[in-house]
């Protein structure tokens, strides 16, 4: 559920050409399933979370595609979280970790596929999925009226969560976990000292746009971003880097010791705090 690691792709450059150039394109994020991939079992939250209530959800985003997830509610909560995952995120597989620990802190969650993954048709891109979280964003907001909306995204979703934010800015709430500044940066970080005089970073037209500090700097409402000590997919550096464009006045840093890219969300130190976070 993160994004792709670049030394492999460099080692082996460095070893083709004593002086090359990398291109960085939406592919290097979007990792659709392939034509034939084997379907996990469908989740059954039931044994879990036996008091929600858990509902499917479909929207047509009106180009072909339908995006297909699922809305738990429980008790009379009044915040709503959605989450958006890594890259390689799926809700059959990956659901069952994440959604019950975010339902541990007694809120309502929302989950859905990206197009092109699991349950959702079509085929991803920036553009849609930018758009597709929107539309999720609208939806859930409308299917559960009165509610306090949090966005949440992980890694690449950090992003999405990011965009929604400076989109939808009544949103109450913004959780960036594992986040970066832009392509650029990331790509330039996961470099290491000994490649740099010898690779040149082609970052594809459609990513450069694509800027965390951009989005989030003037969105009004509570924030919280959630690093790892040990990430070294996402630098904490550069998290730390999207929480300083974030307004002063709401803003939390959590720098999870010890932890790994995939190893924040659940971590001893980051469930108490981000559950008071969501419920403030």
């Amino acid at each position: 559920m993160h994004f792709i690691r670049l030394l492999p792709f460099i080692s082996a450059a460095l070893l083709a050409s004593a002086c090359t150039t990398m291109q960085i394109g939406e592919n290097s994020f979007i990792r659709p399933d392939k034509a034939g991939a084997a379907t996990p079992a469908r989740l059954d939250l039931g044994t879990a979370l036996p008091n929600a209530r858990v509902t499917d959800a479909a929207i047509d985003s009106g180009d072909g595609a339908t995006l297909h997830g699922v809305m738990l509610r429980q008790g009379q909560s009044k915040v709503t979280v959605l989450y958006f995952g890594g890259n390689a995120f799926h809700l059959d597989q990956h659901g069952a970790e994440i959604i019950p620990l975010i339902a541990a802190c007694g809120v309502n969650v929302a989950v859905f596929d990206y197009r092109g993954y699991g349950r959702s048709g079509g085929v991803p891109s920036i553009a849609t999925m930018t758009a597709d979280a929107l539309r999720e964003y609208d939806y859930v907001s409308a299917h559960n009226p009165g509610s306090k909306m949090i966005v949440h995204g992980q890694s690449l979703g950090s992003f999405l969560a990011a965009h929604v934010a400076h989109e939808r800015p009544q949103a109450a709430a913004l959780v960036l976990e594992a986040t970066a500044t832009n392509v650029s940066d990331w790509a330039h970080a996961n470099v290491p000292w000994y490649a740099r005089p010898f690779l040149r970073l082609d970052i594809g037209q459609s990513l450069r746009g694509v800027d965390n500090v951009k989005a989030v700097a003037g969105y009004p409402g509570a924030s919280l971003v959630l690093a790892g000590q040990a990430d070294t997919v996402t630098p904490p550096a550069l998290g730390r880097r999207v929480y300083d464009a974030l307004p002063e006045q709401r803003r939390q840093w959590l720098l999870a010791d010890g932890a790994s890219h995939n190893g924040i969300f659940g971590h001893k130190d980051v469930m108490p705090p981000y559950c008071a976070f969501v419920n403030q």
